[in-house]
């Protein structure tokens, strides 16, 4: 069995998770696992792969859902819900902040509300891609999403919705 083919991903001794081969990656664009308890989505933009929790730290949207744009020249994800944008590298908010003591109101710069969604690093070794989970103890607001307790509410809401 290929490392792709495990609902939890094995871990190389260095600390590493294995997310699956290369190719099928770059076929999916989008593949989500289940890290040491953790939902990360790997996706493969443009030549790059990342990785990030999957939840949106906002309201716990699926990234693996979002449009990938640029905005104030940074790379980020768009959370389909509410449509936050989200720097892929950084995990960065970004938002275009208004002076409402200008007239007309004109949206300004983009600007960075800081690190709200944990990302993680990607590495490549003899075809196959490997996610190293950020190793921050510091909070970060997409945390909230990455627990049991948020996963079985949400598999109770998606079994409503199916009834």
């Amino acid at each position: 069995m290929s490392c792709a083919d495990r609902q939890e991903t094995p871990s190389a001794d260095d600390g590493r998770h294995c997310f699956g081969k290369r190719e099928d990656i770059i076929q999916a664009k989008r593949v989500v696992k289940l890290v040491n308890g953790r939902d990360i989505l790997v996706l493969y933009h443009e030549g790059e792969f990342y990785a990030l929790d999957v939840h949106c730290y906002h309201s716990g949207g699926n990234l693996a859902l979002g449009d990938i744009e640029e905005f104030g020249g940074r790379l980020c994800i768009v959370c389909p819900w509410h449509k936050y944008k989200i720097t892929l590298l950084e995990g960065e908010g970004m938002y275009q902040p208004v002076d409402p003591s200008v007239k007309p109101l004109r949206p300004g710069p983009w600007t960075s509300k800081g690190v709200k969604q944990r990302v993680h690093s990607v590495t490549e070794s003899n075809g196959y891609i490997y996610v190293t989970l950020n190793p921050s103890t510091e909070p970060i607001e997409s945390d909230c999403y990455q627990t049991e307790k948020y996963r079985a509410t949400r598999a109770k809401m998606q079994l409503q919705k199916k009834k």
